[in-house]
């Protein structure tokens, strides 16, 4: 069986900096592409940051410059940097993993964490 779970979220000011993890257990083989996913109120769910196995990293536009992803793949986990955080960062944080394990590759979405930016 696998778990994925995530921590670090929480209330930061504005201009603040946050890092987010997000931990693999269970019988894994491997683990491909990693990435975070944020939703705010009303809004759809957006790619924030992925990284792949090489670790070869992709952004969305609105966080390109302040965060930064990466991965220590001995310890099954990605981490999200969040710098300069703003008001517009304010949403529920989400990994998603492609993960080989004994049941297959599958895709796996963590708990979601929040985090919100204010004064």
């Amino acid at each position: 069986q696998v778990q994925v779970v995530e921590s670090g979220g929480g209330l930061v000011q504005p201009g603040g900096s946050l890092r987010l993890s997000c931990a693999a257990s269970g019988s894994i083989f491997s683990i491909f592409t990693m990435g975070w996913y944020r939703q705010a109120p009303g809004k759809q769910r957006e790619l924030v940051a992925s990284i792949t196995s090489t670790g070869s990293a992709i952004y969305g536009d609105s966080v390109k410059g302040r965060f930064a992803i990466s991965r220590d793949n001995a310890k099954k986990t990605v981490y999200l940097q969040m710098n300069s955080l703003k008001p517009e960062d304010t949403a529920v944080y989400s990994c998603n993993l492609d993960i080989f394990s004994a049941l297959g590759v599958k895709n796996y979405w963590g708990q979601g964490t929040q985090v919100t930016v204010s004064s």
